[in-house]
């Protein structure tokens, strides 16, 4: 995806914006500043400097300028030079200042003070432009045209087109030949898209004038964007340049062409040109960052873009190409914050709400991409690409005919691209006429060469657990690609939804014979390998495609876990990560892991190291930077951390992010009044940032804060009608309060607008602790018999039946639960704690269904022990026991089931030796009552 075809410096219907550019030597499309220096210079390196800028050598120019400027401070030539190069290269405000001190050293007003309104021309200032020169009388006929035609430029800045024309016919009346007078009136007309008009002046001028780079300029711009010729629009933008080679303006307006046309050779050799005459313009650095992108460079086009948001933060150019490398970084909430920004900035961006909407989209948030397209529809912005992506946010809406009715409009514009016409066949299809969609979608994948209607065929089919069906399709997309291991994959992964073991390893092993290192079907097979209790298996595939890959760093990141899950001393994990690293180090993945399992490991010292490490390796990811944070904030070192926080909010100034991680520092050095500075700040970033609200309230509230507290969670009400949250907030203040009748009304308030399980959950939870127990049981046999799916509210009354010892009670909700959600490993974990409560059969069954489907979970695997134990099957119970606490080594509770185990086998030797560990613990651990009673029972 390009990020943009449209060119900084556009014509595009902005007048005010067309006729400001008039006279400027470069182009002022971003309006960035950039900050400069000055100096003064003797005769011998003024000369030396003159020469260096007859060679275009501005750079060389500009040091024997600022070396000569320290021995005479006071000279006004050089000053002006200094000022009038810093102009040519895009410094602005370092040239008003150069130019304003030659003017107070008496220079020529003739000469300088035209390049002092150029100046305040580039950086925007039209008032103050106007304000000091448009009255000034200077001496010469030319140098007075020169001026009137800026101050015109600025009048029209400033939208004041009765005060331009005057100026700019002042102008033409001191010098009816000023050329630049004669291209402003021909940008008048050009703007007014008379582009007839305009390009019989610009012929004339260029004709008469064939040097002057402006015209050329001018006449690309008409041929590009009044007549829609990039031809020809190129060819005389190379006019310009050769007329002027450090022509930024000419070189950006051609630059953008290039890019637009995906000419990534010629853009790149025409680039390393402008960076050479102009490199730190900001023109250059958008370029660079549009360059970057197109060649999925996105690492350096981030690093660029986030240089230009640092110089201009508002820009919506550079916010839209900014946005755009963070949606392909896969960075959405950096995405989300730049488009948003750059959409407020300037609504016409189709690009950047076509980009957000898909980033709303891709977070789940389809009313909020309903609303930013609608937004654009209301401003009359149409955006024909927008059509096949309109139709997938009316489908996530649940508006199926309007999804259709785009998708319709997306195919019909292109009819033969199928990407739309199989997503036209898909929305059908969900209006529940499958047979006509499936049709269509046959008849694509038959006819077209590609696969995107193949896979959505299979991807349908598979959804609607069609597996025979879904087999016949992955056979057609073999006949399309022999030679490629996909459709043996996916084969692979039918078979196995079928419970076809045995043939899915086939197809998994059929992918590896077209492509030995497919990683996907490696994967596969050792996933069923370690189904198998075959460990070694699935190690040893991964070292294989090591042996002929030793880099491959997914096989080695697929080995650390196996170490990791299969009892693997810390070392050896740690030591496969460490080789991914040397094998992909600048790879963020494998540092982020190291350093995230050596932090839960329990070892801070080690996971410093590989942050810092990291850190040097990659300086300008936030993500390793974030990483280095934590891992100080879990060390104790808080100032440390709240010092690399402040780095990484230097480094993503649009993300609430860091200041959300300095908000966690500060409340656990329980420093609260900067909490709260931290979350207002995420706030002002993000005004709907809900994790910041919720910080704020809770601040508020220990404050006594109260109505801060309630007003937070009326603007969220405001920002989230249909969501829940704003009414939870507002009921938890209440209830913090033990207001619970206020607190009841909110959350009934709230389950009016959003009948969510969470308000359910709150209102019988005040309702009970109000002593209205008779209200909370009624209300609670009403919503789940109205929400009979509702697995939250009822996992929640079994929760509450165990702490109230009714387990029967318990038992009959955990049960309803797993009937819901088969898969759900902490309902059968409890299921399986309460029905040995009741000494029910089937309780040691329940706990190994919770350990298969959330395998390596301490806590379930401490709950299949003590039942275990109960059942005296003293070895497994052990081994189970020793496995939980091999995974929490500090969890004091998992090493007193322990003792409790070894007693339970006669092995009161092992299970003193656990007890005495646990009394020396003391006041730290809270069962320390029981741990008494054991010893003495010895």
């Amino acid at each position: 995806m390009k990020v943009s075809s449209m060119n900084l410096n556009s014509l595009r219907g902005n007048s005010k914006i067309a006729v400001a550019k008039v006279g400027v030597a470069a182009g002022l499309t971003l309006s960035l500043l950039m900050t400069g220096c000055g100096g003064g210079s003797s005769e011998s390196m003024l000369t030396s400097a003159k020469e260096y800028l007859a060679k275009n050598d501005n750079t060389a120019a500009v040091i024997q300028i600022k070396n000569a400027i320290q021995k005479a401070p006071d000279s006004a030539e050089a000053r002006f030079l200094l000022g009038s190069v810093l102009l040519k290269t895009g410094d602005f405000a370092g040239a008003e200042v150069e130019l304003r001190r030659a003017l107070d050293l008496k220079y020529a007003p003739d000469t300088v003070v035209p390049e002092i309104a150029r100046a305040l021309l580039a950086q925007g200032q039209f008032k103050k432009l106007t304000d000091e020169f448009a009255k000034m009388e200077l001496g010469s006929a030319k140098a007075r045209a020169e001026l009137m035609t800026l101050v015109s430029s600025a009048y029209v800045g400033l939208g004041k087109s009765d005060l331009a024309q005057a100026a700019l016919s002042s102008a033409l009346a001191s010098n009816p030949t000023h050329v630049p007078a004669l291209i402003a009136r021909a940008w008048q007309k050009a703007v007014a898209k008379d582009f007839d008009g305009a390009y019989g002046l610009v012929e004339d001028i260029t004709l008469k004038n064939p040097n002057n780079a402006e015209a050329w300029r001018l006449k690309g711009d008409i041929h590009l964007f009044g007549r829609n010729q990039p031809d020809e629009a190129l060819a005389a933008y190379r006019k310009a340049i050769e007329a002027k080679p450090d022509f930024l303006a000419a070189y950006t307006n051609s630059l953008t062409i290039l890019l637009s046309r995906g000419d990534i050779a010629e853009a790149s050799k025409q680039l390393d040109q402008l960076a050479k005459i102009a490199p730190n313009s900001p023109q250059t650095k958008y370029l660079q960052a549009q360059l970057a992108y197109q060649k999925r460079d996105f690492k350096m086009a981030r690093e660029l873009s986030q240089q230009l948001i640092k110089i201009a933060p508002d820009n919506p150019m550079a916010l839209q190409l900014a946005g755009a490398v963070e949606l392909q970084l896969n960075s959405l909430l950096q995405a989300e914050l730049l488009l948003n920004k750059a959409v407020a900035a300037a609504p016409e961006l189709v690009l950047a709400r076509r980009m957000l909407v898909m980033t709303y989209l891709r977070t789940g948030q389809p009313t909020k991409a309903l609303t930013t397209l609608n937004q654009g529809l209301a401003k009359g912005i149409v955006d024909p690409e927008s059509d096949s992506v309109a139709g997938e946010v009316y489908l996530q809406n649940g508006d199926v005919k309007k999804a259709e009715e785009y998708f319709a409009k997306a195919s019909k514009a292109a009819p033969k691209n199928n990407r739309k016409r199989t997503s036209l066949a898909l929305a059908q299809m969900m209006t529940g006429n499958t047979d006509t969609a499936f049709g269509e979608l046959q008849d694509i994948a038959a006819s077209d060469t590609g696969v995107t209607a193949d896979l959505a065929l299979i991807s349908v089919h598979l959804r609607r657990s069609e597996y025979d069906k879904a087999l016949k399709a992955i056979e057609s997309l073999e006949r399309k690609q022999p030679d490629k291991p996909l459709a043996a994959n996916l084969q692979g992964r039918t078979l196995l939804a079928k419970k076809d073991l045995a043939g899915a390893r086939k197809s998994f092993e059929r992918a590896l014979t077209i492509d030995a290192n497919f990683f996907p079907a490696i994967a596969s097979l050792a996933t069923m390998d370690l189904t198998d209790k075959k460990p070694e298996n699935a190690k040893k595939r991964f070292e294989a495609l090591l042996s002929t890959n030793p880099k491959n760093v997914q096989a080695l990141l697929a080995l650390a876990e196996l170490s990791a899950r299969s009892g693997g001393t810390k070392d050896e994990t740690a030591k496969l990560l460490g080789k991914a690293i040397e094998a992909s180090p600048t790879d963020v993945a494998p540092r982020l892991l190291l350093i995230d399992f050596q932090l839960k490991g329990g070892d801070p010292k080690q996971a410093m190291s590989s942050a810092q490490n990291a850190v040097a390796a990659l300086p300008d990811s936030p993500e390793v930077l974030e990483a280095l944070g934590r891992v100080q904030q879990a060390s104790g070192e808080q100032n440390q951390a709240v010092t690399t926080f402040t780095k990484l909010a230097a480094m993503q100034p649009l993300s609430p992010s860091p200041y959300m991680l300095m908000a966690g520092v500060h409340m656990v050095a329980k420093n609260k009044d900067a909490a709260a500075s931290s979350l207002r700040k995420a706030l002002e970033i993000k005004p709907d940032m809900i994790e910041a609200q919720r910080g704020l309230i809770i601040l508020s509230v220990e404050a006594n804060k109260l109505p801060e507290a309630f007003a937070i969670s009326k603007t969220v009400q405001k920002q989230r009608p249909k969501e829940a949250i704003g009414y939870v907030l507002e009921g938890d203040v209440n209830t913090s309060q033990k207001k619970w009748d206020d607190a009841a009304a909110i959350y009934r308030t709230g389950l009016k607008e959003a009948p969510a399980p969470e308000l359910a959950i709150k209102l019988h939870s005040v309702l009970s602790a109000n002593g209205k127990v008779a209200d909370a049981d009624k209300f609670a046999a009403g919503w789940v018999k109205d929400h009979k799916d509702d697995v939250a509210f009822q996992f929640y009354l079994g929760d509450l039946a165990i702490a109230k010892k009714d387990y029967a009670v318990a038992e009959k909700n955990y049960t309803a639960v797993v009937k819901l959600q088969p898969t759900n490993a902490a309902a059968f974990n409890n299921l399986a704690w309460v029905t040995g409560k009741l000494n029910k059969p089937g309780a040691i069954e329940f706990a190994e269904t919770a350990n298969k489907l959330a395998p390596n979970q301490p806590a379930l695997m401490d709950t299949l022990a003590m039942l275990l134990s109960e059942k005296k099957d003293y070895a497994k119970a052990l081994e189970w026991q020793s496995k939980a606490v091999s995974a929490q080594p500090q969890n004091a509770m998992f090493k007193l089931n322990l003792a409790k185990i070894h007693i339970n086998g006669g092995k009161k030797d092992l299970a003193r030796k656990e007890l005495d560990e646990l009394a020396k613990l003391g006041d730290k651990f809270a069962g320390q009552a029981e741990v008494t009673t054991l010893i003495k029972s010895l």
